[in-house]
């Protein structure tokens, strides 16, 4: 068993929903974990599908949130954004991108393949420095309020079950195809280092 917490990053496409939803119930479970998105923008829904609500990444959710109760309260209250804006101003101040971040990870859970897409290939163009490997592991969920907390909740157990193992490296496959089975879930993984 690491006689370390694991160092766990979660992300999604804006930093909004699912990375946050993971990020709260990871913290709450005592592990060291960050949040990030892997969009240029974060991209909230707007009046139609095909017209979000955008914001730069340094613009802080309570600034959100407030832009977005004057637009129109009652939508947003209804829509759950609201929520959702307040969940992640008690957790941290803004929405980060993960292509500017330098910390390292053991384990980087994403909730979509899009976005494992764009984490390996950033993961590969940096310049390696200590050959730490990284795992990326790819969680697929709807970005809706209840698969949020159905992933964030499966990324949970996996973190607590690859705490417990004797070496991370050596378990990590066993941990994934048991979690497979249970919940008929397929999770793509691939090593990359620092």
């Amino acid at each position: 068993m690491p006689s370390y917490p694991l160092s766990v990053a979660v992300v999604c496409m804006s930093n909004m929903n699912r990375s946050m939803e993971a990020h709260r119930i990871l913290r709450r479970k005592g592990f060291r974990v960050r949040s990030f998105g892997a969009g240029s923008r974060v991209r909230l829904p707007g009046r139609a599908r095909n017209l979000p609500v955008v914001y730069n990444f340094s613009t802080t959710y309570e600034e959100m949130r407030k832009d977005l109760v004057r637009k129109d309260r009652q939508r947003y209250n209804s829509n759950g954004i609201l929520h959702i804006l307040g969940r992640n101003e008690r957790i941290k101040p803004r929405p980060e991108r993960f292509q500017e971040c330098r910390d390292r990870f053991d384990v980087i859970f994403t909730c979509a393949e899009s976005v494992y897409d764009r984490v390996v290939e950033e993961l590969w163009v940096r310049e390696q420095e200590t050959f730490q490997p990284v795992h990326v592991i790819n969680v697929d969920m709807a970005d809706n309020l209840e698969e949020a907390t159905l992933g964030s909740f499966i990324i949970c157990e996996l973190c607590e079950r690859l705490q417990q193992a004797d070496n991370l490296e050596d378990s990590l496959v066993q941990v994934l195809l048991a979690a497979e089975r249970k919940t008929g879930k397929s999770f793509l993984h691939t090593v990359c280092f620092y």
